[in-house]
This record gives C-alpha cells, structure tokens and sequence, in this order.
C-alpha cells in the first residue's frame, strides 16, 4: 500500500472509531435503512439481489452494521467488514439486539484477505468514495464467485447543491473523500457481465435544504442522511411528492448525474 493510502486509511479508522462511540443503538432500526422511503438506494439494490437465502455475503465497510445485520435476517451468512475496530464493535452489539449472528473482521477495502471466487454478494454502501475506487472494484470482482453480484451505493459529484453541503459539513465527514463520476457505470461494463443502477435525490434534496433554511439545523449539528432515515415517517409525504418530479426529470439527457447518490448491482 502507497504512504497515502495509509495516511488515508488512519484518518478514516481515527474518524469512524470516534463516531462509533457516540452510537447510540436504541436509535437504530435496520429495517429502516432498506424498506422505507428515503432509503431508496437500498431498495433498489433489495429489489435487484435477489433470494439470501444460504448466500454467502461480504459487507464491506459494514459501520454500525445495519446492512449485515439486515441481511442476516433475511437468511445471508454475513462477514461484516471495516477498518474501524469500533464500528465492528458496534456491529456485533446491534447483532446481538437482534439475535443473529455476524462474523466480523477488520478490512482493508483495497486489499480484501478472501480467496478467489468466494462470496456470492459482495455490499458496499458509501464507501467506494472514502477509498481507490477502481483498486477496490478489482478486488471485489476478484473475490465474487461466477455470477456473483456487487451491490453498492456512494454519492456522486456533480451536484452544485449537494457540493455546497460538502463544504459546510466538515465535522461530519472526512476530508479524503472522492465522490464518483457518472461514469463509474461504463468503468464497471468493462468487467462485469451486467450492470444495473440508479440514482436518486434531485428534487428530494429541498429536504436538505429544509433542514438547514427553515429548521434551523446546521450540517455538523445533526448528520442530514442518517435525519432522513430516522424521521422517515414525518418526511415520508413530502419524500414522496417530491420523488414523482425526480422520476420525471431523470428522463431528461443528463439530469441523473445531478443526482445525490447512485445505486449499481454489478454481475459478475
């Protein structure tokens, strides 16, 4: 590993360790970051993976662990994976709280210590920006089986709103972090036999602006994509209003890159 892929991953662990411990899990619901409406990116990858069912899955960058611990109860064989020994610390208290059972081990997401052709998903969620994004891809491509798939979602760049929230939310995110190109699709053709995605969040973010012009809570105050997830039902009607424009302009040439985020489900 380079001397600033170290540095980079130091901050990180340093950043997420110290976020770790101000978790509280009694605020955690897991189903909330997949079935619920401003979790869109994770319904659409819920919607593209299929039966898990007896599947061997690698969450990369696992966090608090929602993701693992999701898929555990719907019948995966979780490895949770992060850098931050914290994170892994509180993905396997909110195993516990919901009686099932993870395995978890410290990840470098560029340098995955899997075999060849072992996991049939591999999730990353909001990582590929914090790290070598194609370095990462290859390795993912490497450890899923034939037929495998890769599902993921990150932010992307080209959003002039979304780039001023960036600047003002210091605090709450780290300052090594590359968001993708809408490009990062055509990247993946290149090796996968099937690429899925979406985006999401265009008219959606006058949520964010809401937050911050009429509710009066500044980005370092509160982490605005963790708010949209716990006050989902408060936000759900005008969440829902706002995304029948976002699915009409995302029809128009080059609107999706204005999107937020983007959601793929690679085949391998």
């Amino acid at each position: 590993m380079s001397e600033n892929n170290t540095e980079l991953l130091e901050k990180e662990r340093e950043f997420h360790d110290e976020w770790a411990n101000q978790m509280d899990l009694d605020k955690i619901n897991v189903y909330d970051y997949f079935e619920t409406s401003t979790s869109p990116e994770n319904r659409f990858i819920v919607e593209h993976m299929g039966d898990l069912k007896g599947k061997y899955l690698l969450d990369i960058g696992c966090g608090a662990g929602e993701n693992s611990v999701y898929f555990a109860l719907k019948g995966a064989r979780c490895i949770a994976t992060d850098y931050s020994p914290g994170m892994l610390d509180v993905a396997q208290k909110l195993a516990a709280k919901y009686n099932v059972s993870i395995e978890t081990n410290v990840v470098d997401a560029m340098n995955i210590p899997y075999p060849d052709n072992t996991f049939d998903i591999v999730y990353i969620a909001n990582t590929l920006h914090h790290v070598d994004t194609m370095k990462c891809i290859n390795e993912i491509y490497r450890v899923l089986k034939p037929g495998g798939k890769m599902c993921s979602w990150d932010p992307l760049r080209h959003n002039p709103v979304i780039n001023i929230y960036r600047k003002m939310a210091t605090e709450v995110r780290t300052e090594d972090e590359f968001p993708l190109h809408i490009n990062i699709t055509k990247e993946l053709a290149k090796k996968f036999t099937d690429i899925k995605y979406d985006t999401f969040w265009l008219t959606t973010l006058w949520i964010f602006v809401r937050f911050y012009l009429i509710e009066r809570v500044h980005p370092n105050q509160e982490r605005y994509w963790k708010k949209i997830i716990y006050e989902e039902k408060r936000l759900r009607p005008l969440y829902q209003r706002l995304e029948k424009f976002d699915r009409l302009l995302k029809k128009l040439p080059f609107m999706s890159r204005f999107s937020w985020n983007i959601a793929i489900v690679a085949t391998k």
